[in-house]
């Protein structure tokens, strides 16, 4: 059968001329109709005479899409280990504290063992020691430093957690070891009624191990473990 190829209506008065005409004065044609992107042929990559290469834009486009969802999916799987790894090392940590023998050997564990499984260079137990407290504890326990009463409610400002970078650690809570520390991590121990005023501090050389705006639930979980066995040993 012979005959003509169907045309629309407008197709014998509509031009390609008048269509590239109207796309060049309506430059957000696309922007307002993006289902027509699926029906039509992008140019080849190099056809000259100023023609913009869309095929190539659009997968340019792409691949920066695409570069910054790996990025991000990097990050995340980063952070899901970094996290899995510091669980892991605060339960070792609360194993240990649960293995101590006694008072001395929980002290020990709490300013040598915790530094080395959390992988930090401080860990220290400050207590604060009122004249007239009943409790016996003396400033020649290794590792357990004594402070003034009032001075962890100074430090904490009414906090439970503080974490801070790029500071100077005080001798008063790190004792001879206090230069190295260039940030660090406080966390508020309420020992008990009848118990002393404690703090848990952690510090580290790197300015930026320890910063506002980290998560602290692994550290006040591992605070109250050092509570309660402070608590059994001291009888209270």
């Amino acid at each position: 059968m012979g005959g003509k190829t169907p045309h629309s209506a407008l197709g014998d008065a509509l031009t390609a001329e008048d269509v590239a005409t109207y796309l060049r004065e309506t430059p957000d044609f696309l922007q307002q109709h993006p289902e027509i992107v699926h029906h039509l042929i992008p140019p080849a990559e190099n056809r000259g005479n100023g023609v913009a290469d869309l095929q190539h834009f659009m997968l340019l486009k792409l691949r920066r899409e695409v570069a910054d969802l790996t990025a991000r999916h990097d990050d995340l799987i980063a952070t899901a280990r970094a996290n899995i790894n510091n669980q892991s090392r605060v339960h070792a940590a609360v194993l240990f504290l649960m293995d101590a023998q006694n008072f001395e050997h929980l002290i020990q564990t709490i300013t040598t063992d915790l530094a080395v499984l959390l992988d930090l260079d401080l860990a220290c137990l400050v207590v604060e020691q009122p004249e007239d407290s009943p409790l016996a504890l003396h400033s020649d326990r290794t590792g357990l430093q004594l402070a003034e009463t009032g001075a962890i409610g100074r430090w904490m400002n009414k906090r439970e957690v503080t974490l801070r970078g790029n500071i100077q650690g005080l001798a008063e809570i790190y004792g001879p070891a206090a230069p190295i520390v260039r940030s660090e991590a406080l966390v508020r121990l309420q020992i008990g009624p009848e118990g002393p005023v404690g703090l848990l501090a952690f510090g580290s050389r790197d300015a930026d191990l320890f910063h506002p705006g980290q998560g602290t639930e692994l550290l006040c979980f591992l605070a109250r473990v050092v509570e309660r066995c402070i608590r059994g040993w001291l009888s209270l």
